[in-house]
């Protein structure tokens, strides 16, 4: 009985061989032809067409041009910075910022006085950055922002008046030579 178990499990060092080489050239055949088939992906230079339409579907879906300064720059009002920088909190209270016409909520704000407001606003305070996250805004616009919310919630803040740059003023010497 042992002899025909034997037998039966036997294999030669010969048939081994064979099958190891087997294992390890049937998957570089097998790899070599899909390489080589005719509906195999060609090089760059072999399919210039294919190359244009995948960079045609990959391109980006917005450019970004930066823009040259073009002359001075023209205060935004109040309003406008609010509904432009402050609004993606104050709109929605998110972060615990006091949401815009909120009179229970601004009404501590609005007793710390109208320079600790905007003192506040320019240099960030809890989790609002300075100048609400935009670095871009000056000291005066953002006055009129905090001038905004703070009346939209029942103070009487005067906003601050626009602010002429130097490049306005430099036009209007200009203009009163002439």
């Amino acid at each position: 009985m042992s002899n025909e178990t034997n037998e039966s499990s036997n294999v030669s060092l010969v048939q081994k061989i064979i099958i190891g080489l087997g294992g390890i050239i049937a998957p570089i055949f097998v790899l070599y032809t899909i390489t080589k088939s005719p509906d195999a992906p060609k090089s760059a230079a072999e399919a210039p067409v294919e190359r244009v339409e995948v960079l045609e579907n990959i391109k980006p879906l917005a450019v970004v041009e930066l823009a040259t300064d073009s002359g001075p720059k023209v205060e935004k009002s109040g309003e406008e910075i609010v509904n432009q920088a402050c609004a993606a909190c104050h709109a929605s209270g998110m972060m615990e910022s006091p949401k815009l016409g909120d009179a229970g909520a601004w009404s501590a704000r609005i007793a710390q006085g109208y320079e600790t407001l905007t003192k506040h606003a320019i240099e960030g305070i809890r989790m609002m950055p300075a100048r609400g996250g935009n670095p871009d805004l000056t000291d005066n616009e953002i006055a009129k922002a905090v001038a905004y919310m703070a009346n939209g919630a029942g103070a009487d803040f005067t906003a601050p008046e626009a602010v002429e740059t130097e490049a306005t003023e430099a036009e209007s010497e200009t203009e009163t030579a002439e």
